[in-house]
């Protein structure tokens, strides 16, 4: 039996914005989507995310807090399992790499609208949730 591969998704937020990729490849090739990538066997999903984003954004970023465990087997067409976490970009120059097209970032508002790759609106809206419950936590490196 073969295990699904585990990817770590991030977002990435600056102030009242959010950090999206315009995907460089299938799946989801040109659509927008959330910073993020596979877990290489000698990582910890922590350090997967900090090298992706770096990666695909060209930004260092610190980790805030775990949003959740994605595994519903049709969320992506490679069977991927996703650990997302919400970020701080601690630079806003973002420059697209690796599998990014693209980079933007997009108000907070205007990001929960649109469609995003996969289940990266769930993720989201998931983060904007954590984000409002505990405002008080992330006053000071977010808004």
């Amino acid at each position: 039996m073969e295990c699904r591969p585990i990817a770590a998704d991030l977002v990435i937020f600056d102030e009242h914005y959010v950090l999206l990729i315009k995907r460089k490849n299938e799946p989801f090739k040109g659509m927008w989507a959330l910073p993020g990538g596979r877990l290489e066997p000698d990582e910890t999903i922590e350090q997967c995310a900090i090298r992706e984003a770096k990666e695909e954004t060209s930004l260092d970023i610190k980790l805030l807090k775990l949003i959740g465990v994605y595994s519903d087997p049709n969320r992506d067409p490679r069977k991927v399992v996703a650990v997302a976490f919400i970020a701080k970009a601690l630079n806003t120059d973002a420059k697209p790499s690796t599998d990014a097209e693209e980079v933007k970032w997009v108000p907070i508002e205007e990001a929960l609208k649109m469609e995003l790759a996969a289940d990266h609106n769930k993720i989201l809206n998931d983060a904007w949730q954590i984000l409002q419950s505990n405002l008080e936590e992330f006053q000071g490196p977010l808004f």
